[in-house]
C-alpha cells in the first residue's frame, strides 16, 4: 500500500478509465450481492438494514451499515497482496458462502465494487461450487463488464487462492 497524507493508506488504484457501475450494488446469485462505496458520478452509497452481513475491503465514513447489522472490514489495496491479505480474501467468502446457505442475505463491497468485491465474491462463488471462469463471467454479466478488470486478481482466483497465498509469503 502507498502511504498518503497524514498516516492514510492509498487502498485503490485509479478505474483504468472504467466507470463505477450505475447501480449501488447487484445480485450476483440469490443472497450475494456485490457493491460499492460510490456509483456512477461518485455519487455516495450508503448501506441501511438491506442486508444481514456486509463485508467491506474499503472503508468511508457514514457509509454504513448502522449498528446491529453484522460488519467486517479488512483494508485491502486494488493491487498486489500480501500472504495475510489473501487469507482475508478466504476468510471473508467462506463467511460469504456460510451466509448464503444459511439465507443471509450478504453485500461484499470495496470503492466501486469492482476489483476487491469481485475477487472475494468470485472465491464466494467458488465456495459454493462455481468454477472459476463461470464465477468471472457470471460478476461480470451481473455486476459490470469491467468487474475484475485487475488481471492480478483473475491470476490468484485462476491459480487458487492457497496458491497464490503460499507464493506472496515467498515474497516477504
Amino acid at each position: 500500500m502507498v502511504q498518503r497524507g497524514r498516516g492514510q493508506l492509498k487502498t485503490r488504484q485509479k478505474d483504468r478509465g472504467n466507470p463505477p457501475p450505475e447501480d449501488p450494488w447487484n445480485e450476483i446469485r440469490p443472497g450475494l450481492w456485490m457493491g460499492g462505496h460510490v456509483r456512477a458520478g461518485e455519487e455516495p452509497v450508503v448501506v441501511g438494514r438491506e442486508f444481514d452481513l456486509v463485508l467491506s475491503l474499503y472503508r468511508r465514513e457514514d457509509h454504513g451499515p448502522p449498528p446491529g447489522v453484522e460488519h467486517h472490514f479488512a483494508e485491502m489495496p486494488d493491487g498486489p497482496l500480501t500472504e495475510a491479505q489473501i487469507a482475508e480474501v478466504e476468510r471473508f467468502a467462506v463467511l460469504a458462502a456460510e451466509a448464503v446457505r444459511a439465507g443471509r442475505s450478504t453485500l461484499v463491497r470495496c470503492h466501486a465494487g469492482l476489483n476487491r468485491s469481485g475477487l472475494v465474491v468470485a472465491q464466494t462463488l467458488v465456495e459454493l461450487g462455481l468454477g472459476v471462469a463461470e464465477a468471472i463471467e457470471l460478476i461480470r454479466r451481473r455486476r459490470s463488464p469491467w468487474a475484475l478488470h485487475n488481471q492480478l486478481f483473475v491470476q490468484y482466483l485462476e491459480s487458487g487462492l492457497p496458491t497464490a497465498r503460499l507464493l506472496a509469503g515467498l515474497d516477504a
